[in-house]
């Protein structure tokens, strides 16, 4: 039976049989029974990490007192979500976030400054994403809007509508003012040049996101 263990970019967790291209963790979210409580966090790194450890550290999703693995579609939902690059296991696309954070703010921080920054603007102390409005027209691709009272991906003049298996056919980006669900830090890296890993659901678009399959694991 499928885990509690994907993360949508509205910042839910969900029980959903589909697969993604990312893992990633908050620390120890389940019980033993291997369901989750009411915590949505114990720390405030919340790291997007490869599905294959360069050195094989995979534990499974839900081991007895080990961090509750998540799983995401692809990086702009984890992105959404308030999760970044780990350090360790994607140290690369850490580096460009890095740099991408530094071109944004005018400092080049540490991780636990990074994220830091990145708890206070995704999560209320009730766990309630946290939300604003901007005009459509002037998000970076690779952020994520609600739509239709529904999760899409921004991607050149379109919207993909975001499914835990997928993206939809795409539609004409509006320019109103619209509920973003990317915290307001990590648009400011993609608008500095941050480009995440997507589904190939996604598609490709010219000078964009990367589109890069990886192994799936549930």
């Amino acid at each position: 039976m499928p885990l509690q263990n994907r993360v949508l970019p509205t910042g839910e967790i969900v029980v959903d049989p589909a697969r993604g291209l990312f893992t990633g963790n908050r620390g120890i979210l389940h019980g033993p029974g291997q369901t989750l409580g009411p915590r949505r966090w114990t720390h405030p790194h919340w790291i997007t990490c490869a599905l294959t450890h360069p050195r094989g550290l995979y534990h499974g999703p839900m081991p007895d007192r080990r961090w509750t693995a998540l799983f995401f579609l692809d990086e702009a939902v984890a992105l959404a979500a308030g999760h970044r690059p780990c350090a360790e296991c994607r140290r690369a696309a850490y580096t460009r976030f890095r740099t991408a954070w530094s071109l944004a703010f005018g400092q080049r921080p540490r991780a636990p400054e990074i994220d830091a920054s990145l708890h206070q603007a995704r999560v209320t102390r009730a766990r309630a994403q946290l939300r604003h409005q901007a005009p459509a027209r002037d998000l970076p691709d690779g952020s994520f809007l609600l739509w239709q009272e529904r999760a899409h991906l921004v991607l050149g003049d379109s919207l993909l509508p975001f499914s835990p298996a997928g993206y939809g056919a795409p539609l004409d980006r509006p320019t109103a003012p619209v509920t973003v669900l990317t915290p307001r830090p990590t648009l400011a890296v993609l608008t500095a040049g941050y480009r995440p890993v997507l589904h190939p659901s996604a598609g490709s678009e010219p000078g964009s996101c990367q589109n890069l399959a990886a192994p799936s694991r549930p």
